[in-house]
């Protein structure tokens, strides 16, 4: 049994690629060390951040990859509203954005940390407002897809990465630039390279499985939860967990209506139905009609 809901296999959570390891080897020996930790902590509150809006509308996106550009999260939002996609893609930068003012309180009731916090404090600025540019994997380009997707899929992606490329263009010559007129910006070219790494796809998020095949040879405790039937699939995303087999109580009101159980569930996400209620896919499933019978009787 599979699906793409917020419960996970088991896996690493936080994972770490080679060449991060290598940047931060690199930033040792170049004096950059602080600046690459500030960063990578910076990175890691932005996603963990949309991790948490994503939980709270019920969907997943629970696995951090450490990158030499920065951290990237996959997860599962098959399904999510354009207004909650917008929410979640919001949390990542305003994470930011509040850090970097709390560190400016701080300077302000303490002045003599500056020293010590300016540069995770810049930090976490320079993710908020980079974060915000209209290009695709950044947070801003995947509003603006949200924001055309009425135009249609094709359109809006087609525009999306018009609009990246374009500003990854605009960055290639500044790192030009650069070369000719003062020292190399490195950090343009390798801003350009990651957006356009990006724009041809390596942004996506991914669904994520997860197997109980596991779990149930060594027995996996049921987890049941008492919910109105009027909520749907998409509310009882976030109760979906590898360890524990899912049971739904259904209520009409306080009135109990029956049951519902994982794979019931499980079938109906891989379908895509995730608005439909719950009473709906209890009047499909097999126990729903038999009560419907016996009512009738």
């Amino acid at each position: 049994m599979k699906t793409g809901s917020p419960g996970t296999e088991k896996r690493r959570i936080l994972s770490i690629h080679p060449l991060f390891l290598l940047a931060g080897v690199l930033s040792a020996f170049t004096g950059q060390l602080l600046v690459f930790l500030c960063a990578t902590l910076a990175a890691l509150e932005h996603e963990c951040a949309h991790a948490a809006a994503a939980r709270r509308v019920g969907f997943s996106l629970d696995r951090i990859v450490l990158m030499p550009y920065g951290a990237v999260i996959k997860g599962d939002l098959t399904g999510i509203a354009p207004g909650q996609e917008i929410k979640v893609c919001l949390a990542g930068p305003f994470a930011n954005a509040l850090t970097a003012l709390g560190f400016a309180a701080l300077w302000w009731l303490f002045p003599e940390t500056y020293p010590y916090t300016d540069v995770a404090a810049y930090v976490s600025l320079s993710l908020f407002l980079v974060n915000l540019l209209p290009a695709y994997p950044l947070d801003g380009g995947r509003i603006l897809r949200v924001l055309l997707r009425p135009l249609g899929e094709t359109r809006a992606q087609r525009i999306c990465l018009a609009v990246s490329l374009s500003i990854s263009f605009g960055l290639l010559l500044r790192f030009v630039f650069s070369c000719v007129f003062k020292m190399p910006e490195y950090g343009a070219l390798i801003f350009c390279v990651m957006l356009l790494f990006g724009s041809v796809g390596g942004g996506e998020y991914r669904r994520t499985v997860f197997s109980h095949k596991k779990n149930f040879a060594r027995g996996a405790e049921e987890r049941r939860i008492a919910i109105s039937a009027d909520r749907t699939l998409q509310d009882i995303l976030r109760f979906l967990r590898e360890d524990r087999y899912l049971v739904l109580i259904l209520f009409e009101g306080e009135h109990y209506l029956g049951e519902l159980s994982e794979e019931e569930i499980v079938c109906s996400l891989e379908e895509g139905n995730y608005a439909l209620s719950l009473r709906e896919l209890y009047a499909r499933s097999e126990k729903g009609w038999e009560s419907h019978e016996v009512m009738l009787k």
